[in-house]
């Protein structure tokens, strides 16, 4: 046991280095193929974002979306603590859209977390202070857990609809690609 929890401890440093060496995209991408689908590994990375100083959690963010791009199911145990974690005061912006991203990767959802999510993606919505990469990934996280409920649909498609005059060609791009999807499902 002993030998396991030096092994832990020492990988677990070997990542944190990694990240404080302020990666670039290549070592950020050979950093996740080496993670893979090692569902501890990324355990480990996920550690560090929720709980890491700044940069690293930063840098922790950004490996945790290239990791979810090949095994967007790595997320899923670390749901509940990744949104946890979006109620922290004061949170980097990095890591909040880090965070929303993987909440729109995740696939399915955890029915017991959806109205948490649901909060907070409409949160962001609203907020038109919120960067815009953000609102992107919450409406898609909002859509994703609303397809089966008319009344949510509605609610999105106002919000969505309401800004889009208003919004970046990224905000208009997925907003008005979100809303056709609405329309689909409601007709």
């Amino acid at each position: 046991m002993v030998i396991f929890e030096r092994y832990f401890y020492f990988h677990r440093m070997d990542l944190q280095h990694e990240l404080s060496q302020r990666p670039d995209k290549e070592k950020v991408l050979e950093i996740a193929a080496r993670i893979g689908n090692d569902q501890e590994q990324f355990s480990q990375l996920i550690d560090i974002v929720l709980h890491g100083e700044e940069p690293v959690s930063q840098y922790g963010s950004w490996l945790m979306n290239h990791c979810m791009e090949q095994h967007p199911q790595l997320v899923q145990p670390h749901l509940a603590a990744l949104m946890e974690n979006l109620s922290r005061p004061k949170l980097s912006e990095w890591i909040v859209r880090s965070t929303v991203k993987a909440m729109a990767e995740a696939g399915e959802f955890p029915e017991e977390l959806q109205g948490h999510a649901l909060q907070h993606c409409f949160d962001y919505l609203l907020d038109p202070k919120t960067a815009v990469a953000i609102q992107v990934h919450a409406m898609q996280t909002a859509f994703n857990i609303s397809k089966n409920e008319p009344d949510l649909l509605n609610e999105l498609k106002m919000v969505i609809e309401e800004r889009l005059p208003y919004g970046t060609a990224a905000y208009k791009s997925r907003g008005k690609r979100i809303v056709k999807a609405i329309n689909k499902l409601l007709s």
